[in-house]
């Protein structure tokens, strides 16, 4: 769980700034946006299929441009 503790002389701005970072890392938004709504099981399993195929493409995308490369 993110937590800052504020120095005597440090201004609330920097405070802030550092407790968004610490939650940005955390993964805190991301989390809370992912269980704002039910996610039946065989949307999830769609979604992630997707997303497996979407990163083979983009590997073999990637693959077939190291191999077409003319030097």
């Amino acid at each position: 769980m993110p937590g800052v503790k504020v120095g005597v002389d440090e201004p609330i701005e920097m405070a802030i700034r550092r407790f968004r970072k610490q939650v940005e890392r955390a993964g805190v938004i991301t989390e809370c946006r992912r269980r704002e709504a039910y996610e039946k099981p065989s949307v999830a399993r769609k979604r992630k299929e997707a997303a497996a195929r979407k990163r083979l493409m983009k590997r073999l995308r990637r693959v077939r441009m190291r191999e077409n490369r003319d030097y």
